[in-house]
């Protein structure tokens, strides 16, 4: 049996190449899975927004009504003294923005800023 050069070549991952593909799908599992909750977190504060301002008529019940959904929900990023109350016509707007960060490797972190308003 005669084999030509294209036939013979080996096809595939080398050792080094697999265990590059490891080290980047494990780190990416890492960053989602600590990730993850932050999203989860903001979910959360943007229905306790808007409960609050659908619910509340003045500036200090806006505030405590999001209180009471964040401790429900476990928020710890914003409370109600951060949120910013306004009125738009006859409709209340409560606007947030704050950062989390999510440490990487030594003086490395990936920093999530996040801000948004109710409608």
């Amino acid at each position: 049996m005669h084999r030509t050069v294209a036939q013979s070549r080996q096809r595939g991952m080398s050792f080094i190449g697999l265990i590059v593909m490891g080290v980047l799908v494990v780190s990416i599992f890492a960053i989602g899975g600590q990730s993850l909750p932050i999203f989860m977190e903001y979910q959360a504060i943007h229905k306790a927004a808007n409960k609050a301002a659908h619910e509340g008529t003045t500036v200090p019940e806006v505030r405590a009504i999001f209180d009471r959904a964040g401790a429900i929900d476990n928020i710890s990023s914003v409370k109600g003294q951060d949120l910013e109350v306004t009125k738009n016509g006859d409709k209340i707007v409560v606007s947030y923005k704050y950062a989390r960060e999510v440490p990487l490797v030594g003086p490395a972190y990936l920093v999530y800023r996040f801000h948004g308003q109710t409608q």
